[in-house]
């Protein structure tokens, strides 16, 4: 773990994020924070529509038309990201941190070659010469392992296989050598062997290149093989955040512990699984509680109504909850 003089390369601080729709307004994040520090990996885990992906696109820049920040700051090496025009944040993306999105098919263009993309990054980002960026292309996709990448740099993503198109995407991240990478279900749609594969590049690149990584996923498994600390969201909110060991031996909040159990384990069998009770709250309420899990909370008290607390149980572990296991 980072020691606690290293400086944060991104601070995200109050981050909220509401979408406005024909239904109503969701209130999709609400006053979101964590750090994180030089060559780390954070992994941000949940269940489906907690606001993982949200996160990370307003970290980004690239949130849709619908979507608006209500409150927060983004800091990243000190200067906030959602002062800055798009303009800026063009320069920013690719360069400073990079993406990967969880389809990569639609993520690349289908009609120009994956070589071809990968040196437009290049050209842009790294200003290079058309013939410079290409050959620099090639090198990242034979970095990133693909077998014979002059062929492959030829390719239209069609012609690919989902694991190829996903390092691709990877080489096209990388192809700048980022401070940070953001990796949204980098895995989604391929098979569990082909998705060790891509986390063991994700992770042999990083160290190599001392890049920080912002992994999103809904596994808990694969955060606690990848990551060096975890953020459990629920419905918008962040409700514990520790180091990876700490977190999966010793959790404080009741929905941590409700999503370890609901992890399936290798030796497991299916009578040992606990699914968590209830549902995720309809986040276009404007009665929602401050503790967005009371109302499926096992714990849930008559106290469980006021201001949601922080309560920091050492310096890398703190935990929202009135009453922590």
């Amino acid at each position: 773990m980072k020691p606690d003089e290293v400086v944060p390369l991104l601070t995200v601080e109050d981050l909220s994020v509401e979408f406005r729709t024909r239904s109503g307004t969701v209130h999709a994040v609400d006053r979101i924070g964590f750090d994180i520090y030089p060559g780390e990996t954070l992994a941000v885990v949940g269940e489906s529509g907690s606001g993982k992906s949200v996160t990370s696109y307003a970290i980004m820049g690239i949130l849709d038309n619908a979507a608006r920040v209500t409150s927060g700051r983004v800091l990243f090496r000190g200067t906030d990201l959602l002062k800055e025009d798009e303009v800026r944040m063009r320069e920013i993306r690719g360069r400073e941190f990079a993406m990967i999105f969880q389809n990569p098919r639609t993520a690349l263009n289908p009609i120009r070659p994956v070589g071809k993309q990968i040196a437009d990054v290049l050209s842009r980002h790294a200003g290079l010469s058309a013939s410079e960026a290409y050959r620099r292309a090639i090198e990242v996709l034979a970095q990133v392992k693909i077998p014979d990448p002059e062929r492959r740099a030829r390719a239209y993503p069609f012609e690919l296989s989902g694991g190829m198109c996903q390092r691709v995407m990877i080489a096209m991240a990388l192809s700048c050598r980022p401070a940070l990478l953001i990796a949204d279900e980098p895995t989604t749609g391929l098979d569990a062997t082909i998705q060790a594969v891509i986390m063991d590049l994700i992770g042999e690149i990083a160290q190599a290149q001392g890049m920080a990584t912002l992994l999103i996923t809904h596994d808990l498994a694969l955060a606690s093989e990848q990551a060096d600390r975890i953020a459990v969201m629920h419905a918008g909110h962040i409700v514990e955040i520790a180091p990876t060991k700490d977190l999966l031996t010793a959790p404080r909040h009741p929905y941590t512990r409700s999503l370890i159990a609901a992890t399936p384990a290798p030796a497991a069998s299916l009578s040992e699984l606990a699914a968590i009770p209830g549902a995720l709250p309809d986040l276009r309420r404007d009665d929602l509680p401050p503790c967005r899990y009371s109302e499926r909370c096992p714990r849930h008290e008559a106290d469980c109504d006021g201001p949601l607390p922080l309560e920091r149980l050492s310096a890398r572990h703190t935990v929202a909850c009135w009453h922590p296991l």
